[in-house]
């Protein structure tokens, strides 16, 4: 049998038990001056330790750290700088969508759902599918309702991926990806995204199969790069799915957001996809309730049946009263989500043009709510030590690009993430302030 013997006197461990105790996780009684005794050294393969270090969050000596979101929004508030880091908006949703949640609240929609989501919304969510993309879906087997996207993609990465598995994500990469896939886990392999088009070579997405593949992640609009993956790149990895015989996830919560005269185009509706695709999406982006959390997934019913044998032991079920709402929000007409996509484009013009002005060098954005610059050409070197000094003077808030991939890795180290899913007036802040780097 295994020692796990308390190792009280073990540097790790004390480090360990620091960050533990400051999310209150023993009582008073079992905190004393030092790890109580049922901590033990846990420097090996913990699943928790394995989830932090794959998100990049355990320093090289052990330290566990907090995300760059948090320390970047804490930042924000304690200096009053502008949050343009964290992709949340400041628009309120529809009214219909508000009041409807109101209304169920009211009418004691407020116990447990089924745990496949409410049938409104499902039948929505099939509808929305079909009218948008001509995509075809039963709302009884193939459509499940999830406490936001975030749910919906660990559900299905655990469903999939286990030990000596291997899990392909785009890089950067959304820094959720490859924390479950430490937790599960399974091997985290990666195709780059060369700049400044932020596009995948065909040499890269080759390499990245094996034997061992068993889930393609997929994320287009992209974060944190805002690129629309190419078709071609789309069709080339379907078909190296097809021949591994790997579930691709599909993460597609910008769908509503791809600007310049596009339309998105779901993974799914790729010939040869359907059958091995689930597609993810939420509320959130498109009415604006990231606070929400109601989310979906949708695909095959066997795949659909798979993510539920996950999903009913993560939060089994959430958010009765903001079904109804967002199924409200799904039948909005035309006219609503052409609106959200114009305003979102007017200000992705607006910050891009500010940051050119201010002397940053951007990449073009294509969809999602984000802007990649790169401010060498007005002395800023290390994006993360960037992302932290301008928080300070001139009091904006960015996310360094290195924060969406691994240490070493092929992502850039000076490039900052700008989010423009903030009102024009904001926007124009933000600018004025950011234009005082090149005096």
């Amino acid at each position: 049998m295994e020692d796990r013997s308390p190792c009280a006197e073990c540097e790790h461990t004390r480090k360990i038990f620091t960050f533990l105790r400051g999310f209150r996780l023993f009582s008073p009684r079992e905190w004393g001056t030092g790890p109580p005794s049922t901590l033990t050294c846990v420097n090996s393969d913990a699943p928790w330790m394995r989830t932090a270090r794959s998100a990049g969050l355990v320093s090289a000596d052990g330290t566990v750290r907090t995300t760059i979101f948090a320390e970047m929004s804490a930042l924000a508030a304690q200096h009053g700088a502008i949050n343009l880091g964290q992709g949340y908006p400041d628009d309120d949703a529809p009214a219909v969508v508000l009041e409807t949640a109101v209304e169920a609240i009211r009418a004691g929609i407020n116990q447990y759902p089924p745990g496949r989501g409410f049938a409104d919304l499902r039948h929505a969510i099939a509808e929305h599918q079909q009218r948008f993309y001509g995509l075809k879906l039963d709302p009884e087997t193939e459509v499940l309702v999830t406490a936001g996207a975030t749910e919906a993609m660990a559900a299905s990465l655990l469903a999939f991926a286990g030990p000596g598995d291997e899990v392909i994500t785009l890089e950067p990469f959304y820094d959720a990806y490859a924390a479950v896939i430490g937790l599960g886990g399974a091997r985290h392999v990666t195709i780059p995204l060369g700049e400044p088009q932020f596009q995948p070579t065909s040499a890269a997405i080759d390499a990245a199969f094996s034997d061992r593949t068993r889930v393609v992640v997929l994320n287009s609009p992209h974060n944190p790069t805002g690129s629309i993956l190419a078709p071609e790149h789309v069709e080339r990895i379907v078909a190296l799915a097809a021949q591994h015989d790997a579930v691709i996830v599909s993460d597609e919560v910008y769908e509503h957001l791809v600007f310049n005269g596009r339309r998105h185009t779901p993974v799914a509706a790729t010939p040869g996809a359907a059958e091995r695709t689930l597609t993810v999406s939420s509320a959130a982006k498109t009415f604006s309730v990231t606070g929400w959390k109601i989310g979906w997934v949708t695909g095959p019913a066997a795949l659909i049946d798979a993510v539920i044998g996950v999903k009913q032991w993560l939060t089994y079920v959430n958010g009765a009263p903001f079904q109804g709402a967002v199924a409200a929000g799904l039948r909005l007409p035309d006219a609503f989500f052409d609106e959200l996509r114009d305003t979102m484009q007017r200000r992705r013009d607006l910050l891009a043009a500010g940051l050119v002005d201010a002397g940053f060098v951007i990449a073009p954005t294509a969809g999602s709510y984000f802007i990649v610059a790169d401010g060498s050409d007005v002395g800023l070197g290390d994006a993360a030590a960037s992302a932290r000094s301008l928080a300070v003077d001139p009091g904006v808030v960015a996310i360094p690009l290195s924060a969406f991939g691994r240490a070493g890795g092929t992502v850039s180290d000076t490039a900052l993430r700008f989010a423009f899913c903030k009102p024009d007036d904001v926007i124009a802040q933000a600018v004025t302030r950011l234009q005082s780097l090149r005096r």
